[in-house]
């Protein structure tokens, strides 16, 4: 004979996370920022002494006004051999991407994943109210996704 139970019907338990799932929650915040008239020596000097591979580039009122990676470095290399004359002091203003994509602060992880496979970049500015506050960067969203990965989301 079974056994019948007579608790009656539970409701089911549902689970909140508050786990952070924004860009801004992973973002580097201390940034190397490049100035426009900035030699593009000082730049890959730069780049070497901090190990990164790129940067914003900012006005002097601390808008983003573009930004130089190490792609944009080769140019110069690869100029300056064609010319068979030696590393020029030349600005980052001619060298660096002047359209520049951003992200939003406010952005959930995932959908920065989309962006990047979407738009291939290693690196993408964050802004808030048109202030730069951050980079994320493709090996953020992966360490992100790490981190979260015992969640599920709806």
């Amino acid at each position: 004979m079974a056994i019948k139970s007579f608790q009656g019907f539970r409701k089911a338990i549902k689970k909140e996370y508050d786990a952070p799932i924004l860009v801004e929650d992973y973002m580097c915040k201390k940034l190397v920022t490049f100035t426009p008239d900035q030699s593009i020596l000082e730049v890959m000097e730069k780049f070497a002494k901090h190990h990164i591979s790129g940067g914003p580039v900012l006005d002097e009122n601390g808008f983003l006004v573009g930004i130089i990676s190490e792609a944009d470095c080769m140019k110069q290399i690869s100029e300056s051999r064609y010319f068979n004359q030696p590393i020029l002091d030349k600005s980052v203003e001619r060298f660096m991407t002047k359209n520049v994509e951003t992200i939003p602060h406010d952005t959930s992880i995932f959908d920065a994943a989309g962006i990047f496979v979407q738009h291939n970049r290693r690196r993408l500015p964050v802004l808030k109210d048109d202030i730069l506050v951050g980079q994320i960067s493709r090996k953020d969203i992966v360490i992100a996704a790490l981190k979260l990965s015992g969640h599920n989301w709806k």
